[in-house]
């Protein structure tokens, strides 16, 4: 069972990412691995543009109620079983999925164990047989990045870059808190969160190639761009409306 789920893993992510990776590699002009990673981690978000879309609504959305929330924990404060039912029961009639936020993290999850993959196993010039019949065999992929950065390699500054921007990217998706005192669990989690998903990504990433850091900071680049011009264009459609 466990060998017919890596199959399919390598079939419907690993393969592909790979390949298209090379293919992108190959029709560089100077060959430049790092533009090939940033090309492919454009690409990807552009595919999950839309489940991205929906979910920053969702937390949107989640923002918008956070004071009807804090009412319930208000006036449930002495009755923690009827705040959380409450709680759920506000959830469900603004339609609001208090973990919609997770979709595009669980989404990207398989995503980031193939480009490991790729960037840990796929980068050997045995690796490339695995290439479709399509594409052709570079014999040789220069890790380089502009020349200076060797991508097969761990890198502290790409690991500190890609934990910079998670922070920002996640400091903008968690809803705004307010002024009440009564803090429900989520709401400490979403505050640690802020600081504690970056350290765990500097950590993680310290020790990996920093082809991975580079994906994970030009993929939070995008997120953080895309949530800027989101809420604009939400504050400019509430003001003409």
């Amino acid at each position: 069972m466990f060998g017919f789920l890596v199959n399919i893993f390598n079939i419907a992510l690993y393969l592909p990412l790979f390949n298209l990776l090379i293919l992108i590699y190959n029709y560089l002009p100077l060959s430049d691995f790092g533009l090939a990673i940033i090309i492919l981690t454009i690409i990807i978000r552009l595919i999950l543009y839309p489940i991205s879309v929906k979910a920053l609504h969702s937390q949107r959305a989640l923002q918008k109620i956070q004071p009807k929330v804090q009412e319930l924990q208000k006036k449930y404060k002495d009755d923690k079983e009827k705040q959380a039912r409450e709680t759920l029961e506000l959830y469900k009639t603004e339609k609001v999925n208090p973990f919609s936020g997770l979709l595009l993290a669980i989404i990207q999850l398989p995503i980031l164990i193939a480009l490991y993959r790729v960037f840990w196993q796929g980068l050997k010039p045995e690796e490339l047989v695995n290439l479709y019949g399509f594409i052709a065999n570079p014999g040789n992929i220069n890790t380089m990045f502009l020349g200076l950065i060797d991508l097969s390699q761990p890198n502290i500054v790409f690991a500190i870059l890609a934990g910079l921007t998670q922070f920002v990217q996640t400091k903008m998706l968690l809803p705004r808190q307010g002024n009440s005192k009564e803090k429900d669990v989520s709401q400490m989690v979403q505050k640690q969160m802020i600081y504690f998903l970056p350290v765990i990504t500097v950590v993680i990433l310290f020790r990996l190639p920093s082809a991975l850091g580079l994906y994970w900071t030009i993929s939070s680049i995008f997120s953080i761009v895309q949530q800027y011009f989101l809420t604009r264009k939400d504050l400019i459609n509430k003001k003409n409306g």
